[in-house]
């Protein structure tokens, strides 16, 4: 049972942060996706052509071959070559859809199951885990990326600053308790 609720937690939580990663993509001029500050420094294209190419090598045939893939090339994923916002997107899509896939084939007892990233031994539990975490790490940069980007336009994600005590005041009030962020997007 709570083998179940976890992975639905997973999908959850993995969908949370591609719908914000998405929310903050869609508030910039596709021109932004290709903004660097420096030389240094990743553009918003960038992290999701890394992010897809993790993604990719993680999860194809996760439970039989290693993680990190032979023909993966991470430094490859760093440059920017892209023609198109929708070409991002279109990569953005396939990273997602190859996890998600790989989430919805999980049966609750092969979460003990091990399996490799670069030769290390991970559980599949440990390994969506270790994902969860760098997926999100890299979502928060792009949403600190586009705030920056759209500068006083921006539309907050959250609970916009001083406005805690307005949120507090109008969720507890809600006919919706007890739902999650990502019900309506899971349906």
């Amino acid at each position: 049972m709570i083998n179940n609720q976890y992975i639905e937690s997973l999908k959850k939580q993995f969908l949370y942060y591609k719908t914000i990663g998405e929310k903050a993509i869609n508030q910039i001029p596709a021109d932004q996706l290709f903004t660097s500050a420096n030389e240094d420094s990743n553009s918003i294209a960038v992290i999701i052509k890394h992010l897809a190419g993790n993604m990719l090598s993680r999860w194809t045939d996760f439970l039989t071959t290693d993680g990190e893939k032979e023909w993966r090339n991470r430094d490859e994923e760093f440059k920017d070559n892209f023609a198109s916002k929708e070409q991002v997107m279109l990569l953005w899509e396939k990273g997602w859809n190859c996890l998600f896939e790989a989430l919805n084939s999980v049966e609750p007892a092969q979460l003990a199951t091990i399996i490799y990233i670069r030769n290390e031994e991970h559980t599949v539990l440990e390994a969506f885990n270790r994902q969860l975490a760098h997926y999100s790490y890299h979502i928060g940069q792009i949403i600190f990326y586009a705030k920056i980007l759209k500068k006083d336009h921006w539309n907050t994600l959250s609970i916009a600053k001083n406005k805690s005590s307005c949120y507090k005041g109008t969720s507890f009030l809600s006919d919706e308790q007890g739902k999650h962020s990502t019900d309506d997007e899971l349906k």
